[in-house]
């Protein structure tokens, strides 16, 4: 078993800057895959980037290549999604994920291949 703890939502204008955490406790060493989803009102739950927990390999979704970033403590133990220029579309709640299963490239960001998830951190960009 694995828990998931985020941190770090928050409110910010337009073109501002958030850093999210995710620690993480438990059986981590069995993690392949972290990842970040995030789910506005009204809309289902979307990959917006994951990285391989031993190679460090990232991936992100189109919208958000070139603003965001994701990365890891030297420890595994702990993900940091950094969130640059932000605007009022990525306000949602966001959650950080984790699964132990070997995945493919194009189910990386694919919610139904994640086993563990946080509780989820408000983001709310205003104009």
């Amino acid at each position: 078993q694995v828990q998931l703890v985020e941190s770090g939502g928050g409110s910010v204008q337009a073109g501002g800057s958030l850093r999210l955490s995710c620690g993480a406790s438990g059986a981590t060493y069995n993690m392949k895959y972290w990842a970040w989803f995030r789910q506005a009102p009204g809309k289902e739950r979307e990959g917006v980037a994951a990285m391989s927990r031993s190679a460090g390999t990232t991936y992100y979704v189109d919208p958000v290549k070139g603003r965001f970033t994701i990365s890891q403590e030297n420890t595994k133990r702990t993900v940091y999604l950094q969130m640059n220029i932000l605007k009022p579309e990525d306000t949602a709640m966001y959650y950080c994920a984790a699964t132990d299963v070997w995945l493919l490239t194009r189910g990386i960001l694919d919610k139904s291949k994640y086993n563990y998830w946080g509780q989820g951190t408000q983001v709310t960009v205003s104009s």
